[in-house]
C-alpha cells in the first residue's frame, strides 16, 4: 500500500487530530484512508440541486471500504439563469475559482484521494482543473441528465420560442407553457450542450466508471455508481493511482476524438486546453482542428440532432462511441477501475451493459442506431469543428461547421460590428440585419467582459428561417452548447487587446471560407481590396484605436480581465 498523505500531515500538524475528533471522528477515523468528497451542491440550479444524494452515496462507500469521507462543497452557478443581464459575465470566471477552492481544500488538509461531484458546463470542468491541481488518487461521478419534457421538450428550445414570440410568431401563453414543462426534473439540461459535452469528456480521459455520463439524473443506477465510485476511491488512494497517471496526453487525444463523435460544444475548446494545462500538458485549438479531420460524427442528440441527452445513455453513452470509433483510440490508456479503456470496453459486453440500457429505447420504438450512428454509416466524416485563421483572427477562432448551412460555408459578408450583445440582438430582432450581414459582437471576450454566452443573439438568428441561411455571427465571446447556426466565436486576438476585430468598421467585406479554414477581411467600406490594401487601412486604424475602460474595475471580474489568456488558449487566469 502507499503511503498515506493523511498520516504523513498528522505527523507534522499535532492539532489535526484533535480538530477532526471535534467534528465527530472517532480515534479509528484518524487511521484511515481519507477522501474528500468535493461537490457543487446547492440550490442554485436543477444540475447541482440534487448532488447531495450522491454525497452521500460516496460517503457511504468510502465508509463500507474502510475509510473516512469528509464533504466539502463550492456551489456553481447557471448560464441559463445568468442569461440575459451581467450575471453571465461571471460564468467563465467561476470555473477558475471554483478549481481555487477545491485546489484550497485538497492541499490545506492534506487527503489521501477524492471523489468529486458535478455535472454542469463550468462545475465538471472546474473539477477536473482542481483535479490537476492536485494531482491525487481521484474519481469523478457526475449528476445526470434531467428528463425531457411533453414532447421530448428540452430547454434548448426556449430560446427559439422565445425569439419567435417577439417576433410575433408564437403567443406569449404559447411560450409560457414551454418555459414551465421544460425542466421536469434535476440534472444537465437535456441536449448535447456545454454540461453534457463535459460529464462525457470527463469519462472520456478515464476518470469516471465506464458507461455512467449522462445518466438519467432520476434514476437508481445512478445513486449505485456513486457509491461505488466512493468504494473505488479507497483502492486508488491504497494504491497510490495519482490522476495524473491516467490524464495524459492520450486520454486528451481520446477525448477529442469523442468530442468530434458527439459533435461537442464549442465550450470545449476553453476547457480542455484550460484542464490541460493544470495536468502539465499542451492542448491546443489546433489539436481539436487536427483530429476532427477525417473523424467520423455519430451521435443525433439536440441541438444538431433529433433526440433529447437522456437517449444518449440509453444507446449505450460513451462506452458504444468508443466501440464505434475504436480503431482511432489509445485503447492502452489507464482508468479508474484500474484497468485500461480496452479492458473496459471487453468488460462492458461481457457483463450485459449495452443490453440494459437499450430496454429503454424499445420503450421509444427506437433502436441504437437512431441515436449512435456506426462508424460505416455516420451524419459526417469531418468532425464537427474547426479552426478559422487569416487577418480577421490571426490566433485562431473556433465553429462548429456541423451546426453551419452548407450556404455559410464559404460566403462574403458586410460587416455589422456592434459593441455589446444588447444591440446585436436588438438590431437582427427588429430586422435591421439583412441577408449578407455579418453581426460582429467584440468586447466580449475573457479580458473584454468576461467572455459571456452570445445565446440570445445566435437563437435570434437560427429561428429566423432567412437570416439562419444568410448571415453569420463573429464574436470574440463565445456560444453556448446549446447554440447552432452560422456561429464563429473566441476570436482571437479580442477586442479589449486591439485585436483586428476592434478595428472593423460598417460594411467591411468579410470572408468565411470553412473548407480552407479562412476568416479574413477582404474588403473597406463595400469594396473588395489586395491583401496589402486592406492591410494598409487596418494599419492606419490600429494607429488611432484606443482601448475602452475596463468594464470591472473591482471585484472578480477586474482580477479576471486581468489575468486571463486568450480564448484560443483556454481563457483560464495564469
Amino acid at each position: 500500500m502507499a503511503e498515506l498523505n493523511s498520516q504523513r500531515v498528522r505527523g507534522l500538524a499535532p492539532e489535526n487530530d484533535p480538530l477532526k475528533m471535534g467534528m465527530g471522528w472517532s480515534v479509528e477515523d484518524l487511521n484511515k484512508p481519507q477522501i474528500m468528497v468535493e461537490s457543487t451542491f446547492g440550490d442554485s440550479h436543477p444540475g447541482s440541486a440534487h448532488l447531495d444524494q450522491f454525497v452521500e452515496e460516496a460517503m457511504k462507500g468510502i465508509r463500507e471500504a474502510g475509510g473516512k469521507g469528509a464533504r466539502y462543497y463550492a456551489t456553481d452557478i447557471c448560464d441559463g439563469i445568468a442569461q440575459g443581464h451581467d450575471g453571465i459575465n461571471f460564468s467563465l470566471v467561476s470555473r477558475d475559482m471554483i478549481a481555487n477552492i477545491i485546489e484550497i481544500h485538497g492541499n490545506s488538509t492534506g487527503f489521501d484521494g477524492g471523489v468529486f461531484v458535478a455535472s454542469c458546463d463550468k462545475s465538471v470542468p472546474a473539477i477536473l482543473m482542481g483535479i490537476g491541481r492536485l494531482d491525487m488518487p481521484s474519481i469523478v461521478v457526475t449528476g445526470g441528465v434531467m428528463d425531457a419534457g411533453p414532447e421530448l421538450l428540452t430547454l434548448e428550445q426556449i430560446g427559439t420560442y422565445s425569439a419567435m414570440c417577439k417576433r410575433g410568431e408564437i403567443t406569449e401563453e404559447k411560450l409560457t407553457y414551454y418555459k414551465h414543462h421544460a425542466c421536469p426534473s434535476c440534472g444537465a439540461c437535456s441536449f448535447m450542450g456545454t454540461a453534457s459535452t463535459m460529464q462525457i469528456m470527463a469519462e472520456a480521459l478515464g476518470l469516471m466508471l465506464p458507461g455512467s455520463a449522462l445518466m438519467p439524473a432520476t434514476c437508481e443506477d445512478l445513486r449505485k455508481v456513486a457509491y461505488e465510485a466512493g468504494r473505488k476511491s479507497i483502492e486508488l488512494a491504497k494504491a497510490g493511482c495519482k490522476a495524473s497517471s491516467i490524464v495524459t496526453k492520450k486520454a486528451f487525444e481520446n477525448a477529442i476524438m469523442v468530442h468530434a463523435a458527439i459533435s461537442g460544444s464549442t465550450n470545449s475548446l476553453l476547457h480542455i486546453p484550460a484542464i490541460a494545462h493544470e495536468f502539465g500538458i499542451e492542448i491546443d485549438a489546433d489539436t481539436f482542428d487536427k483530429m476532427h479531420r477525417g473523424a467520423h460524427y455519430l451521435l443525433d442528440i439536440r441541438p444538431a440532432g433529433k433526440w433529447p441527452a437522456q437517449f444518449f445513455y440509453y444507446a449505450g453513452g460513451v462506452p458504444r462511441i468508443m466501440e464505434e470509433i475504436k480503431s482511432m483510440l489509445h485503447l492502452d490508456v489507464l482508468t479508474v477501475t484500474g484497468k485500461t479503456l480496452g479492458e473496459n470496453l471487453e468488460e462492458l459486453k461481457q457483463n450485459g451493459f449495452y443490453e440494459k440500457c437499450e430496454k429503454h429505447l424499445e420503450t421509444w420504438n427506437l433502436k441504437r442506431e437512431d441515436v449512435i450512428r456506426t462508424f460505416e454509416k455516420p451524419i459526417g466524416t469531418n468532425g464537427t469543428v474547426a479552426i478559422l485563421r487569416g487577418n480577421l483572427a490571426p490566433q485562431g477562432a473556433v465553429v462548429k461547421h456541423s451546426a453551419v448551412p452548407k450556404e455559410m460555408f464559404e460566403a462574403v459578408l458586410r460587416a455589422r460590428p456592434f459593441d455589446c450583445e444588447e444591440d446585436a440582438i436588438e438590431a437582427v430582432l427588429t430586422h435591421k440585419i439583412k441577408p449578407k450581414d455579418a453581426v460582429i459582437i467584440r468586447y466580449e471576450g475573457p479580458k473584454g467582459s468576461g467572455m459571456p454566452e452570445m445565446f440570445y443573439t445566435t437563437e435570434a438568428i437560427s429561428s429566423d428561417e432567412e437570416l439562419g441561411k444568410s448571415i453569420a455571427l463573429i464574436t470574440d465571446g463565445r456560444f453556448s452548447g446549446a447554440s447552432k447556426g452560422p456561429a464563429i466565436g473566441h476570436v482571437s486576438p479580442e477586442a479589449a487587446e486591439g485585436g483586428p476585430i476592434a478595428l472593423l468598421m460598417e460594411n467591411d467585406l468579410i470572408k468565411i471560407d470553412i473548407p480552407n479554414r479562412k476568416l479574413e477581411i477582404v474588403g473597406i467600406d463595400g469594396k473588395e481590396l489586395s491583401k496589402e490594401e486592406v492591410e494598409a487601412v487596418l494599419e492606419e486604424r490600429r494607429k488611432n484605436w484606443k482601448p475602452k475602460k475596463p468594464k470591472y474595475e473591482k471585484g472578480v471580474l477586474r482580477l479576471y480581465s486581468q489575468h486571463a489568456v486568450s480564448p484560443m488558449q483556454g481563457g483560464y487566469m495564469e
